[in-house]
């Protein structure tokens, strides 16, 4: 059950996050933190986030939403994890970096949130669909 959950969950989380990064907050991170970025993304570090995020998400959240029959529980427990895993990074960056932005973290815990609420939410509702 977990590779067929797995299998969902990466792609309905890659496409939402990358409408997010492309598109609608890629100004606002250029614009807050431009002086830090580096001008070629290192997709080695980005993708093995992307698995071991969804992997957190598949093992914690979605598949007890699964066990228990509960899409308030992916979108609760997907929001709670969310929060958590973001705020490991924004909140370290906060207490660490020098000119870290407030507000980076502010958008950046909330996009956490409601990232993986979505996705844990979406992925119940296609496995529901495609009966797992």
């Amino acid at each position: 059950m977990f590779i067929k959950l797995y299998a969902i969950a990466l792609p309905v989380f890659f496409a939402i996050d990358m409408v997010w990064i492309g598109f609608v907050a890629r100004n606002f991170y250029r614009n807050q933190i431009g002086f830090l970025m580096k001008s070629d993304i290192n997709w080695t570090a980005a993708i093995v986030f992307y698995l071991l995020f969804v992997v957190g998400l598949v093992l914690f959240v979605i598949a007890p939403a699964i066990e228990k029959n509960s899409w308030i529980h992916a979108l609760v427990f997907g929001a709670l994890f969310g929060l958590i895993s973001y705020a490991t990074y924004d909140l370290t960056n906060l207490a660490t970096l020098k000119d870290w932005p407030i507000l980076v973290t502010v958008v950046d815990l909330a996009w956490g949130a409601a990232l993986a609420a979505a996705v844990s939410t979406a992925t119940y509702f296609i496995a529901r669909k495609i009966g797992l």
